[in-house]
């Protein structure tokens, strides 16, 4: 059965790839959403159509999410034609003078928990597959304030370069999105909402329009994609 498989599924742009995915991909019979929070995944499901969904409540920074994603995916091998790693996370404060637990949290989500399920998935991914890395603008140079969260995104780009490179061979293609700001709960949760001036100033992304955009990007093979409004952007945020 034709699969796709969506981490961070619950909320925000993660909500949005998985109400258009079969816009891009109407080959996908079956969705996997993997988040922690259970019942926005059930309600998520409940109202997606033509496809079979199937909800993997797990949390990516528990290294035994990775035991059961493995289980899952021996037992049912399927066949994966897109694979989202949109599960992140981002915390504003300095190295040194914020707690250390959400330090290596984003280490945990943004950089090991992607790569393990890339890992992982990749044997299952069909000839002609996509893997979708939700990226960021803040990979392309340091941000102050979000030191270790800029970092884990450059990982992110970086890794994808070279996993395209990879599995080009097997037709199989890997692209990176590198949107902006967007008006999710992902500013709430990382405390950034109001305290950053500058950030504040900087244009936002819509995230419908990420997502259709980055959709349509990995459809067509393209390696980075970001969002036209910043593709000339290089100054640093936030301050």
């Amino acid at each position: 059965m034709k699969t796709a498989i969506v981490t961070g599924a619950s909320s925000g742009l993660g909500r949005e790839f998985v109400r258009q995915l079969r816009t891009y991909f109407p080959e996908v019979e079956r969705c996997w959403l993997i988040a922690r929070r259970a019942e926005r995944l059930e309600e998520l499901a409940a109202g997606s159509e033509g496809m079979e969904v199937q909800c993997l409540p797990l949390d990516l920074c528990d290294p035994m999410s990775f035991v059961a994603y493995q289980e899952k995916l021996t037992a049912e091998r399927p066949e994966v034609v897109l694979l989202v790693n949109n599960a992140g996370c981002g915390y504003l404060g300095r190295v040194g003078e914020t707690e250390t637990a959400l330090q290596t949290r984003m280490v945990d989500l943004n950089v090991r928990a992607l790569t393990a399920i890339t890992h992982m998935t990749v044997p299952f991914v069909a000839v002609g597959g996509r893997i979708l890395n939700v990226s960021s603008i803040a990979s392309f140079c340091p941000n102050p304030r979000m030191t270790v969260y800029s970092s884990t995104k450059a990982y992110v780009s970086s890794f994808t370069v070279g996993l395209a490179e990879e599995l080009k061979e097997r037709g199989i293609t890997a692209t990176a999105v590198c949107p902006g700001p967007m008006a999710t709960e992902f500013l709430e949760v990382g405390g950034i909402t109001g305290r950053s001036r500058t950030f504040e100033t900087l244009p936002y992304c819509d995230q419908v329009q990420v997502a259709g955009g980055a959709l349509r990007a990995a459809r067509a093979g393209r390696t980075i994609y970001t969002p036209t409004l910043f593709t000339s952007f290089t100054g640093c945020w936030p301050s």
